[in-house]
């Protein structure tokens, strides 16, 4: 299956990630941009084509019997709706999300002076973004829908309401947090999402679009 760390830069998610590795059997951890990212970046189109190729290489370990535990910026609609996201035998996301001081003073310290204010309030501005999609699906899809690359099957959730049990993306806040506290509780969401896909109590295993068909897939 598929665990996705998501959120807003400077949250903490490739730390909680990376931290959380030698806890969990069975589980690969990567990071999103480690295939490398455009300079400047030029989202959504690249990041729905870098969200195919994860999942793409979910289905790889899959086969292997392993978990993908992937942190990056794509939120829950732009995983379901990436073109190979059927044959997942399951998903589950959380954002990880941090006040947006926290955030900025973070930025500071590990990109100093990379980021001028308009970046930074951009930054703070699609992680305001990233909570309201995390809450109900029908807030701004816009945002990454508008632009995005054709093969995405947005039509799989945009019908969907924030109550569809399919729409759960689980919050970890960092604010003020010890890193040790925030990495138990990753630790602990992994561990609660593996447990409900064996037992069959997870929303998003295969079949939750009724399309196990094989898709044009990223070709990577």
């Amino acid at each position: 299956m598929l665990l996705m760390l998501t959120g807003s830069s400077g949250a903490g998610k490739t730390t909680l990630a990376f931290a959380v590795a030698d806890r969990l059997h069975g589980v690969v951890v990567r990071e999103f941009d480690e295939v490398g990212v455009p300079d400047p970046p030029i989202p959504p189109h690249w990041r729905n084509r870098m969200t195919e190729l994860w999942v793409c290489r979910a289905l790889e370990y899959q086969a292997s019997g392993m978990d993908l535990l992937l942190s990056g910026n794509s939120p829950l609609g732009e995983v379901l709706a990436a073109p190979s996201a059927p044959l997942l035998e399951g998903i589950a996301v959380c954002l990880i999300d941090v006040a947006d001081r926290v955030r900025r003073d973070r930025l500071a310290v590990r990109d100093k002076g990379r980021w001028d204010q308009d970046a930074t309030d951009a930054f703070c501005g699609w992680a305001a973004w990233h909570r309201g999609h995390a809450r109900d699906p029908r807030f701004r899809p816009d945002v990454v829908i508008d632009g995005s690359w054709p093969e995405m099957a947005w039509q799989r959730w945009t019908g969907w309401t924030a109550e569809d049990p399919r729409w759960s993306t689980c919050l970890i806040d960092t604010t003020d947090q010890p890193l040790t506290t925030s990495v138990d509780r990753v630790e602990r969401w992994v561990t609660e999402q593996r447990l409900a896909h064996r037992s069959g109590r997870l929303a998003l295993s295969r079949g939750w679009t009724g399309d196990v068909s094989r898709p044009a897939a990223y070709d990577a």
